[in-house]
């Protein structure tokens, strides 16, 4: 129980320095604990509300219900003096601060029934209206005060009056920008991340089949292609192993290696997988692209034998490796490859890159459909130098350096403007790096320039070139490896809609580009991980490993990056990242996806997220005591404070760019500090600031219901990988019932509660069912239950708790 307390304190601790003295910082958040959203529709009832706000139509059609179920207990003189009141306060659930009026954010307290008042609005509804409250709420305690004025709205003040209600609504520093990405003041987009994957080897690439499933694969640079299933979970089994025949070494910064994987548009009916790898054929280097078969018995792995080879070509030096392998809406095979390494290019007259009888240093397309029998691969009719006898016809683009990480748009959702778009991040040589969109046939100027400023200014000078220049470029003092991206166009984060985002290998740097459509210019924004209360959402967190490897989509279109603090093949560090923008999410029920069912053979090895939250606490100040439970909703409970940030070393010979350049690592045993102004890119530090405390983890509870309750009764709501949902009562016994009051706190249980006693959650899903605990465990999910979110039950059956504040007699 000490322990219980410890972690709470820890938290309240965490969010006391986030709420100190000064201006108010917004930080929107609903009930659930999730940023606000903008409603599909208008709202009947709670028209504030309905441009952006915490309630769809569907919570505020029940919020209309409960007004007039009220409303009908109030004679004709209450009624015509208070009922505007009555849907003021109802309605603050709908409000983007709804988490701070009903004081949800603090789980030292609990969660309010009546939202947090201002004094002289408080003062003016107890004149004519305070008959209303017991209506509103059964809190004795609170009811008990209604005939003394002052300690009633003392009782309903807010300790932060920044927040309380109506004020907010006249707070300009509350309300400016409100639902747009947050910036700091250089005008840093403030964004936030959920933790996906952990313990890879230079994760080099993640891709989804596009299959349905929703599952994603993620390659490591050693040659092991691992499969995650929605829920995170990794299959014992790789995908794919060709550890064996990969060339690669564990020295920091080494090119070689799996550098790339796609899925053929038809993969569901056909199988075919495509890599891109090094090798050694007797003493020479080479990449090599192949084809993989889906294996027969198993979803989830190549045959392993079913490896033909599509392409291979040499390479006179071991960096500039290219990688990149995708396909285009036209469903031909793009494959990036390097200009042949070393520096400057210096193969030949003019380098590989403008030589186009050479595949090195181009974007290359061919056509491997309908392969099996015949030419393992085709050259697409329209491609650009297909009559050209001096060039390969293979040749989409050329005069590139070494394009690290491309990608196509998918396009606005709704108009499907820019898609087909070719993105790629190209690697500079001395100065510069660039961002370009390739076009057939197009010459992206590699040697002749680097970035806009020309590299050998004799080819330069050549007005044949009809170079095209790239759409964005920076110096090395910003980053010196720059690893392409994608445009978001997922569902969950729809501000960040259009957005480019891309990175810098060895800078650490996140950065953005986005489109002026007035002007046809891509303008530059930095961005930050989130400070303050930004990220303060479960499961959130606001740092990354250094060393950004890559960017990927999942098959809804949400954005990820791979990086790592040891930028080795054989080092275990790397973190797979999802991007998340917090001032505003999809509206409910939006985005929601049904993976099809997948056959899994291998042992599954559960998701362990390692990285918290970082958040800086000054001293905190008191908190007053604070009212009742919420109708629903509720307070986070996590069980313990979270160990140290693990410190990030570097260690090793120094990295190398893709340009080859030597470049010093970390110093050893810590990370690189923040520029001044904040955490820039969200580098971990050493040691956890004193007091923080990490997000809820898996099996924190909470109890909830739809009247107010004391602090020991109520629904029970467990927290899953990110998400709040009920229990469902099969199964549900005093023993499960002690193993809930135990966790948040009391000694024992007095009951089981069943069928709903304390309301529906219907705003939740069914997460646990068929539990059955011993009485002993820690948490429900120690407890035998069935597979999270499979259930056979409907919210009528939602399991409660009523627990005791003293020690059970006997044993």
């Amino acid at each position: 129980m000490g322990g219980l307390r410890g972690a709470r304190a820890a938290l309240a601790l965490l969010l006391a320095a986030a709420l100190a003295p000064g201006p108010a910082r917004p930080h929107p958040q609903c009930l659930d604990f999730k940023p606000p959203f903008r409603p599909p529709r208008g709202l009947a009832f709670c028209r504030r509300y309905a441009d952006f706000g915490c309630c769809d139509p569907r919570r505020d059609r029940a919020l209309l219900q409960r007004f007039y179920r009220l409303s009908a207990r109030l004679d004709g003189p209450t009624y015509a003096a208070c009922a505007g009141h009555l849907q003021d306060l109802l309605c603050q659930e709908c409000s983007p601060y709804a988490a701070h009026l009903y004081d949800a954010e603090d789980p030292s307290t609990p969660v309010r029934t009546i939202p947090g008042l201002c004094q002289d609005y408080c003062l003016q509804v107890w004149q004519k209206c305070r008959s209303i409250f017991r209506y509103l709420s059964e809190d004795q305690e609170l009811i008990a005060l209604e005939n003394n004025m002052a300690k009633f709205c003392h009782y309903l003040s807010l300790e932060d009056t920044d927040y309380c209600f109506p004020h907010l609504l006249a707070n300009q520093n509350l309300n400016q920008n409100l639902g747009l990405v947050t910036a700091d003041a250089e005008g840093c987009l403030q964004l936030c991340l959920v933790e996906v994957a952990n313990g890879l080897r230079n994760p080099v690439a993640m891709v989804h089949a596009n299959d349905g499933t929703h599952r994603f694969f993620i390659a490591e640079q050693v040659g092991l292609v691992w499969t995650y299933l929605p829920d995170r979970s990794r299959l014992e089994k790789p995908f794919l192993n060709i550890s064996e025949a990969v060339l690669t070494s564990p020295w920091e910064g080494d090119e070689r290696g799996f550098l790339g994987i796609v899925f053929h548009p038809k993969f569901k009916f056909n199988g075919k997988v495509y890599v891109y790898y090094s090798i050694e054929v007797r003493y020479e280097e080479r990449i090599r692209i192949s084809e993989f078969r889906i294996s027969p018995a198993d979803m989830n792995a190549l045959d392993h034998g079913s490896e033909r080879v599509i392409l291979e070509i040499e390479e006179p030096a071991s960096n500039h490796n290219g990688g990149e392998l995708l396909f285009g809406d036209d469903g031909y095979l793009y494959i990036f490859t390097g200009d042949g390494g070393m520096a400057g290019d210096p193969f030949g007259t003019f380098g590989n890159a403008q030589n186009k009888s050479t595949l090195l240093g181009k974007v290359l397309r061919i056509d491997v459909n309908n392969n099996d029998r015949g030419p393992l691969y085709r050259i697409p009719p329209d491609n650009p130098f297909l009559n050209d006898p001096k060039a390969r016809p293979e040749i989409y683009a050329y005069g590139v350096r070494n394009m690290w990480r491309c990608s196509f748009d998918r396009g606005e959702p709704h108009t499907k403007e820019g898609k087909g778009r070719l993105f790629c991040g190209d690697v500079g040589q001395n100065k510069y790096e660039e961002i370009d969109i390739v076009e057939k046939g197009k010459n992206y100027g590699w040697r002749a320039r680097e970035g806009f400023s020309c590299y050998d200014k004799k080819l330069c000078a050549n007005s044949s070139m009809d170079d095209v220049l790239p759409i964005y470029a920076y110096p090395h003092q910003m980053g010196k490896s720059v690893t392409g991206g994608y445009v978001y166009r997922g569902c969950e984060s729809p501000n960040l809609n259009g957005l480019y985002i891309f990175g810098d290998f060895m800078s650490g740097r996140l950065m953005s580009l986005k489109e002026d459509h007035a002007t046809g210019e891509w303008q530059y924004s930095e961005i930050c991980m989130g400070t303050g209360q930004t990220c303060m959402f479960p499961g959130l967190i606001n740092n990354y490993y250094q060393y950004i490897i890559s960017f990927a989509e999942d098959e809804a279109g949400e954005l990820y990056f791979m990086s790592t603090g040891v930028p080795s093949a054989t080092a275990p560090h790397g973190v797979v990242y999802k991007v998340v923008d917090t001032s505003r999410r999809a509206p409910p029920g939006k985005c929601g996806v049904e993976p099809s069912p997948v056959k899994v053979k291998s042992k599954r090895i559960q998701f362990v997220p390692k990285e918290k939250l970082i958040v800086k606490t000054p001293t905190p100040r008191p908190r007053p005591k604070a009212t009742t439970e919420a109708p629903r909703g509720g307070g986070p409970h996590p069980e313990s404070p979270g160990a140290p940030a693990a410190d990030r070393a570097g260690r090793g010979p120094p990295p190398r760019n893709r340009s080859g350049t030597p470049t010093a690592p970390a110093p050893r045993g810590r990370t690189p500090q923040p520029r001044k102004g904040g955490e820039r890119r969200g580098q971990r530090r050493q040691k956890k600031p004193a007091g923080a405390a990490p997000p809820l983890r898996n099996g924190a509870v909470r109890l909830t219901g739809q009247r107010g309750r004391g602090r020991g009764r109520g629904r029970v709501e467990v927290y899953i990988d990110g998400e709040w949902g009920t229990v469902c009562d099969d199964g549900w016994s005093s023993a499960a019932a002690a193993v809930v009051c135990r966790q948040l706190g009391f000694p024992d249980a007095v009951r089981a509660s069943k069928k709903a006693e304390f309301g529906e959650g219907t705003s939740l899903r069914v997460l646990l069912d068929d539990v059955r605990c011993s009485g002993q465990e820690k948490t429900l999910l120690e407890c035998a239950h069935a597979d999270v979110g499979t259930h056979n039950c409907s919210h009528e059956e939602d399991a409660g708790v009523v627990c005791s504040r003293e020690e059970a007699a006997g044993g």
